[in-house]
C-alpha cells in the first residue's frame, strides 16, 4: 500500500474544510453529520488501528451512516487526512515549562509534540513537512511554538529554522519509537525474547577481536540501558544535544552573522507598493 501524506488532495477543497467555509445546504432537514463528527470518528479509527484502516466506508460504519453520505461533507480520504491533522493540532495540550529560560521553553515544546505523537502514532507517518495543512490548528501551533524563542535574539528566519530543527528531532524519535512498537506487534515477541532468540547464533559468528569497538560499546550501552535501545534515554540525550547546539547560536549573539534574507529591505516605492504577503507558516510542522 502506498504511503499517504497530508496535502495529497485538492488544495481548494482542503482549505474550505480546514476553515469550514464550504457552504452547506440551507434548506431541507437538519444534517445528521458535521465535519467535526466525521473527523473525530476518523481520528478514533487511526488511533486504534493506524491510518491505513481509515476509509470512508469505515468512518461511515462508525457513525452509522452510508459511505455515500460522507461525500457531502468530505470529498475524499486525502482531504480528510488534512482535517484530521489540523484537528489533532487544535486539540493539543501544552504543559507549562519548568522555568522561563529559553531551554525550558523549547524543552516543553519538544515534550508536548512527543506526547502528541504518543497519543496519535499515525501522525508521524502522514505529516508532509513541505505542505502542512494550513488550517487554524496548524497555524495556532506554529504561532505558539515560535513564541518559545522570544528573547533569544534570533531573527525571524533563524527562529523558523530552529523550530524546524527541534521538531524534526522529535519526529525522528517518534518514528523510531513507532517502528519499535510495530516490530513487537508484528513478531509477537518482546525485545527481550527477540534477543534471547538471536544471541546463541550471534555468539557463534561474532568475533570481538575483529569488531572490538562494537563489542565494547555495545556491551556498555546494553548494560546501562538494560536493552539495545531505550527510546526514553535516546530522546532525553538527543534533546539535550539539540538544545546545546541551539545554545551556540542563541548565547553568542555578537558572533552571529545575519541570515540571508533576514535583513529588512526598504522599498523605494514605499510600503503601499510592497503588495500582500501570505502568513507563510512553512515551518508549521507537521
Amino acid at each position: 500500500m502506498a504511503t499517504e501524506y497530508s496535502s495529497g488532495g485538492d488544495p481548494r477543497r482542503s482549505m474550505e474544510l480546514l476553515w469550514r467555509t464550504r457552504e452547506q445546504p440551507r434548506r431541507g432537514p437538519r444534517p445528521r453529520l458535521t465535519v467535526d463528527r466525521i473527523v473525530a470518528a476518523a481520528i478514533g479509527i487511526a488511533d486504534g488501528e493506524g491510518i491505513a484502516a481509515v476509509s470512508m466506508r469505515r468512518v461511515a460504519e462508525r457513525l452509522g451512516v452510508t459511505a455515500m453520505s460522507l461525500y457531502t461533507y468530505v470529498p475524499s480520504k486525502a482531504e480528510l487526512i488534512d482535517v484530521m491533522l489540523d484537528g489533532v493540532y487544535a486539540g493539543m495540550t501544552r504543559a507549562a515549562p519548568a522555568s522561563d529560560h529559553w531551554r525550558a521553553r523549547l524543552a516543553a515544546v519538544a515534550d508536548d509534540n512527543r506526547a502528541l505523537y504518543a497519543r496519535h502514532p499515525w501522525l508521524a507517518a502522514v505529516a508532509a513537512v513541505s505542505r502542512p495543512p494550513l488550517g487554524p490548528g496548524v497555524i495556532a501551533k506554529y504561532e505558539y511554538e515560535l513564541r518559545a524563542f522570544d528573547g533569544t535574539g534570533l531573527d525571524d528566519v533563524q527562529r523558523d529554522a530552529a523550530l524546524t530543527f527541534l521538531l524534526g528531532f522529535v519526529e525522528t524519535c517518534a518514528r523510531a519509537a513507532g517502528a519499535a512498537r510495530a516490530s513487537r506487534q508484528q513478531t509477537e515477541m518482546t525485545d527481550q525474547e527477540w534477543w534471547e532468540a538471536v544471541t546463541p547464533y550471534l555468539e557463534r559468528v561474532f568475533d570481538p577481536e575483529r569488531y572490538p569497538t562494537a563489542a565494547r560499546v555495545g556491551a556498555a550501552a546494553g548494560a546501562a540501558q538494560g536493552a539495545a535501545y531505550d527510546p526514553d534515554r535516546a530522546y532525553t540525550f538527543g534533546l539535550a544535544r539539540v538544545l546545546d547546539g541551539l545554545a551556540v547560536l542563541i548565547e553568542a549573539p555578537t558572533t552571529r552573522a545575519p541570515t540571508a534574507g533576514s535583513e529588512p529591505r526598504a522599498n523605494p516605492a514605499g510600503p503601499a507598493a510592497d503588495g500582500p504577503s501570505g502568513p507563510g507558516p512553512t515551518g508549521a510542522r507537521r
